[in-house]
């Protein structure tokens, strides 16, 4: 019957289409993550309701939909199609220009000299407590655009450059207009302990979050004015410590909020431990984790987003991704785009992570499709080209998928399509053909 109905998108004769996943796997770790599913030859098709109705052969698919209609048919021969990436952790939502902070970097200054300096998060926390929410949806939006442009079809967008109540809860509210006026996908996180506001100390920022932030988000979510899916607190030595971390995530999981946070970053502070205890989702960062933590995580089936862009601008030592792979952990990889390093690109990432990093291709591409939705809770409907799936998807124009890792910056050139429930959203007319010899 469903060959007869009218179809959204027919993706006809792929030179190989990577659906990373083709048994519903949740995640995919150890092994199973370099060994992605993968058809050569292949079509799929995506149904009115934008989840993928079919996926296979190319001629099994031509007889199945013999008397279907399409509002649209790509020819993909010669190209690849993969699932549209997945971005684990982003801070997209902010004013102000920390440019000058870059050369500061370059110069010897650490990430915790800028801070103490009043550059850092507490910079741009005072210019987005000036910003109107407009002002602040009109810069999400724009850099959103450009996230969808490299790939991304589904990001985590953060809060916490307001640090207090008022300006945490416009930055949510310019997350959750963004999620009903672009078409990327959004998963919202409220990021209200990022760091210790001035004027405050931790116990006290603690106190204020759990008795007054998080019962007014508890208000908000249930008469629907915004959706927060997870909650975050940066634990760190001199921001929040493992105590008043636990608190405050204990808190958000009270209120239904995912734990998904910042942790082990600069020093070891067993955040991961803190976090498979917890039963949190995700923690990111995770360059100080200790031996323990990584085995805690993995029993946990707790997600490493691991970020690449951030111990390379910061020149920290890099998260260590293949224990954590050979432990049997959940990686999962995000660019962590913010003031501090500035980078919109899901293929610059997992270049990144392959390079600096020594994951392989297959679990870069796993850990930014599959595994990144997986740290989202969103596995279940994201991050994979199978039937019953959203159809968001990515069109390039290689006959090798490995070409959107293999060249670094080159993703401009590369994406033809990214389609989004089964909707073209962006179409690149100067994409160039890239030959695998």
């Amino acid at each position: 019957m469903a060959g007869r109905q009218r179809q959204r998108l027919l993706l006809e004769n792929a030179e190989q289409l990577v659906l990373v996943c083709g048994r519903r796997e949740p995640y995919l770790r150890r092994d199973g993550a370099n060994r992605l599913a993968l058809l050569r030859a292949a079509s799929l098709v995506v149904g009115l309701d934008g989840c993928i109705k079919a996926v296979g052969q190319a001629d099994v698919i031509r007889n199945e939909f013999s008397e279907a209609t399409f509002e649209r048919i790509i020819d993909c021969s010669g190209k690849c199609v993969l699932p549209g990436l997945v971005d684990a952790h982003t801070h997209p939502v902010w004013a102000g220009d920390r440019v000058h902070e870059f050369a500061m970097k370059l110069a010897g200054a650490s990430y915790m000299e800028i801070h103490q300096a009043g550059g850092g998060i507490h910079f741009t926390v005072e210019h987005t407590r000036k910003a109107t929410e407009d002002e602040l949806l009109a810069a999400l939006q724009q850099r959103l655009g450009r996230m969808l442009r490299a790939g991304s079809t589904l990001v985590e967008c953060k809060s916490g450059y307001g640090l207090d109540l008022d300006t945490e809860l416009k930055m949510l509210r310019a997350i959750e207009r963004a999620r009903k006026s672009t078409d990327i996908g959004i998963s919202s996180t409220y990021c209200g302990a990022h760091a210790v506001p001035k004027g405050k100390t931790a116990t006290e920022a603690t106190d204020d979050i759990i008795n007054n932030h998080l019962p007014k988000l508890k208000e908000l979510k249930l008469s629907g004015e915004i959706h927060v899916n997870n909650i975050d607190v940066f634990c760190e030595k001199g921001v929040f410590d493992l105590e008043s971390t636990r608190r405050i995530l204990q808190a958000g999981k009270n209120i239904g909020l995912q734990i998904n946070f910042h942790g082990d970053e600069l020093h070891p502070m067993k955040s991961a431990e803190l976090g498979a205890e917890l039963g949190a989702r995700a923690i990111s960062h995770l360059e100080e984790v200790s031996d323990e933590g990584i085995v805690a995580m993995a029993r946990a089936k707790c997600a490493a987003v691991l970020l690449p862009t951030t111990a390379y601008m910061l020149r920290l030592k890099q998260p260590q991704a293949r224990k954590m792979l050979e432990e049997g952990v959940i990686v999962a990889l995000g660019s962590d785009f913010n003031p501090n390093a500035y980078c919109f690109s899901m293929p610059m990432v997992m270049h990144l992570a392959c390079v600096n990093m020594k994951m392989s291709m297959n679990e870069a591409l796993a850990a930014a499709t599959i595994n990144a939705a997986y740290a989202l809770g969103k596995s279940d409907t994201h991050g994979s080209l199978e039937v019953g799936k959203q159809g968001d998807l990515l069109i390039i124009n290689s006959s090798r998928w490995e070409h959107l890792i293999y060249q670094f910056g080159g993703h401009e050139a590369l994406i033809n399509y990214v389609i989004v429930k089964g909707k073209v959203i962006y179409e690149n007319e100067r994409c160039e053909t890239t030959s695998s010899y």
